[in-house]
């Protein structure tokens, strides 16, 4: 009977991955965990992060607060159940957001005539406004920092996160 193969072991830090010719430089601190998509899904998730922060800066808005200002935009009248599954965020802390966005005046709640325990959100002409100038400035940060990307890997990245999320 022949032996069942051995398991492959890790190699010695700074081999494979996050080594020399992975753009990381001679050995990369992190080497190590280079082979775990999900870590480098996570890096590459601060970059853009960061950028986006620094891009939202001059209109006082972050990724989150972005995300919920442009579903209400978008979508006049969605309930807060809705807003929360589409951004992905617990509603406790949907709450925060809109709370600020209220407080700011780009958003308002209005109770919902079919359902009174329900609010719609809806934007006001404030939020139209800076929803407009905020995603100018989101074009601007996905258009740099995608730049080496050509359409078609823009769309194959796309295509990829999709599935990793369960929506293709």
């Amino acid at each position: 009977m022949a032996s069942p193969p051995e398991e492959e072991a890790p190699g010695p830090v700074g081999s494979g991955p996050g080594a020399a010719g992975d753009g990381r430089g001679e050995e990369a601190f992190d080497a190590a965990l280079w082979r775990y998509t999900g870590y480098r899904m996570r890096r590459a998730w601060g970059v853009v992060q960061a950028d986006m922060a620094e891009a939202l800066r001059p209109v006082g808005l972050r990724n989150s607060t972005f995300s919920a200002l442009a579903m209400v935009c978008t979508r006049p009248g969605l309930t807060q159940t809705e807003l929360a599954q589409a951004i992905a965020v617990e509603r406790p802390n949907l709450v925060v957001l809109l709370d600020e966005l209220a407080a700011r005046d780009l958003i308002r709640r209005e109770r919902r005539e079919s359902d009174r325990r329900s609010f719609a959100l809806l934007p006001t002409a404030a939020g139209q406004k800076l929803f407009r100038r905020a995603q100018a400035l989101n074009d601007a940060h996905e258009a740099r920092l995608f730049a080496g990307f050509d359409a078609e890997e823009r769309a194959a990245l796309n295509r990829l996160l999709a599935r990793v999320e369960g929506r293709e």
